[in-house]
């Protein structure tokens, strides 16, 4: 599973990294975005379900398929 954070959506709540920090990060705006390649790791799918539902801005998708349109 990979997530991402839309950066035109986020209006930084942080929702998302106080559930969930190893997961994403924040810039130095305040404003977050999915950890590394934003790669979800093995048996956290759940806690992304929770916080995709807690985001406010609905910012987080899971990404699906393939190519430079899914990064």
């Amino acid at each position: 599973m990979k997530i991402r954070v839309d950066p035109a959506l986020c209006q930084g709540h942080n929702r998302c990294v106080a559930l969930a920090p190893g997961i994403f990060d924040i810039d130095d705006e305040g404003f977050a975005s999915a950890a590394g390649d934003g790669t979800v790791p093995p048996g956290q799918a759940d806690l992304v379900e929770l916080v995709i539902d807690n985001c406010p801005e609905q910012a987080i998708t899971v990404v699906t398929g393939t190519g430079p349109a899914a990064s």
